[in-house]
């Protein structure tokens, strides 16, 4: 099962910056899930695919959708949680 997470975020978003080193340790621990960062000023098509109105907005997929969605700066323990529910 292929889970994905996507980071949405920009330069000039502190709380982005205070996300980041908790997905950098994500991202090492499961090797399977595919980190994904979209920078909201770059990217904003996919941006408004997912609605994201507030930054950091993190999405957990898998093959059938969406399957958790967080807004703000956001715990690791929720993460971990949220990933292995899509199956990471």
């Amino acid at each position: 099962m292929s889970v994905r997470l996507k980071d949405f975020y920009a330069d000039w978003c502190g709380p982005c910056k205070t996300q980041d080193p908790i997905l950098d340790e994500l991202a090492e621990e499961y090797g399977d899930v595919q980190f994904e960062k979209i920078d909201v000023d770059q990217d904003q098509e996919t941006a408004n695919e997912y609605s994201v109105r507030s930054l950091p907005t993190l999405v957990i997929e898998n093959e059938d959708g969406v399957v958790e969605r967080f807004v703000g700066v956001t715990q690791r323990d929720q993460i971990e949680k949220a990933l292995q529910q899509a199956g990471a």
